[in-house]
């Protein structure tokens, strides 16, 4: 049997031959479990008070948020309950597979306001910041 007639190895059969797993020790989930969401650039000064997240809250189910808020299907934002105090009804209003929670978060984005200033005013402030060479 040459060696291009033996299967590959798979990494976890690496792995346990250079000694770095344990045979038998399950082998670690990584899961994304959030994604941010913002028109301003992510090295802004104001870009975390703009930015919506989309969390993922288990059983292919995400949350968009906004602070202690999550949006509803509807298009409102609704303050996220205790989960003792959720039911199933204001669960599926709230709740989204992940293209549709990153959809309407793509759609939210632009529409944020913080303190009165929309994310163009923002945009502008920061411009203006820019050119008088304050950041």
């Amino acid at each position: 049997m040459t060696d291009q007639s033996k299967p590959a190895m798979t990494m976890r059969e690496i792995r346990e031959g250079l000694g770095h797993v344990e045979p038998g020790q399950p082998e670690p989930i990584v899961q994304a479990t959030r994604y941010t969401v913002n028109c301003l650039p992510e090295d802004g000064i104001d870009s975390h008070v703009f930015e919506i997240t989309v969390e993922y809250r288990g059983d292919n189910r995400w949350a968009v948020k906004r602070h202690s808020q999550c949006l509803a299907a509807d298009g409102t934002w609704d303050y996220e309950m205790r989960p003792s105090e959720r039911d199933d009804d204001w669960l599926d209003a709230h709740r989204f597979d992940l293209d549709t929670a990153l959809k309407l978060a793509k759609e939210a984005a632009p529409k944020v306001t913080v303190n009165g200033f929309t994310v163009a005013d923002a945009l502008r402030m920061a411009q203006q910041r820019k050119e008088a060479g304050r950041g």
